[in-house]
């Protein structure tokens, strides 16, 4: 007797999905280049049984980042353009955000990126263990009033599973303009198996701002930069 297929399990979801209508151009791009992308069987729908992704055919040899939650693209295509000798792996459920990332794929001429258009927990069930080398959340969605703290990524919901597909020794870069957020950070991370690397308001040498840390600096915010390592 055959197992029966897994059922994707109930996910409260509290982020936008879209937002203002697209350009033309936004349209071509989600029609011409997010399948191409895309880094293999992630949805329920198409892997009902979470069998593990072949990072090997993706991304041959290559070293896997992965980050989580990428905005409008600015930080994943400029990683990608800096390591061509890495593979990394983009996450984000806002489409209006996935839209901007494959134009400035398209600008760039990054060949080295996958992008999943969707909830990371997703992509978290099907990436083998321990296959990512780096792991980014820079500003993340900081649900400032208490009783939403629970929503944040920084919870043992998101931070356990990401453990897990985490190399030991592997970077946990984490990236606020919210000093709350960054308590939280502190606190939850090294439960879920790291240790705590470098934290302070100095960024790291190969970053660029993106629009999210121009907005808080024009707001009279301090960004804030954690770095974390997985135990193992």
């Amino acid at each position: 007797m055959t197992d029966k297929p897994k059922h994707a399990p109930w996910r409260n979801f509290y982020g936008r999905r879209k937002g203002h209508a697209l350009r033309d151009s936004q349209e071509a791009y989600l029609a011409e280049d997010l399948a191409r992308l895309s880094p293999g069987a992630v949805g329920w729908d198409e892997n009902p049984e979470r069998a593990k992704l072949d990072l090997g055919a993706l991304f041959g040899d290559r070293p896997v980042w992965l980050e989580v939650g990428f905005g409008g693209g600015e930080h994943l295509v400029h990683q990608a353009v800096r390591n061509p000798e890495v593979g990394i792996i983009g996450a984000e459920p806002y489409i209006n955000g996935v839209a901007m990332l494959l134009g400035k794929i398209r600008e760039a001429g990054a060949e080295n990126l996958a992008v999943h258009p969707g909830d990371a927990r997703d992509l978290f069930d099907v990436l083998p263990d321990a296959s990512i080398a780096r792991a980014f959340l820079l500003y993340p969605d900081p649900w400032p009033k208490a009783r939403h703290h629970r929503r944040r990524f920084v919870t043992p919901e998101h931070l356990d599973p990401l453990a897990r597909i985490m190399a030991p020794g592997a970077d946990f870069r984490v990236a606020t303009d919210i000093p709350d957020y960054v308590r939280q950070t502190l606190e939850e991370v090294p439960r879920a198996g790291f240790d705590l690397a470098d934290e302070g308001p100095e960024a790291w040498d190969d970053w660029i701002p993106t629009r999210y840390e121009r907005k808080a600096l024009r707001e009279g915010r301090t960004p804030h930069y954690v770095t974390f390592r997985r135990q193992g």
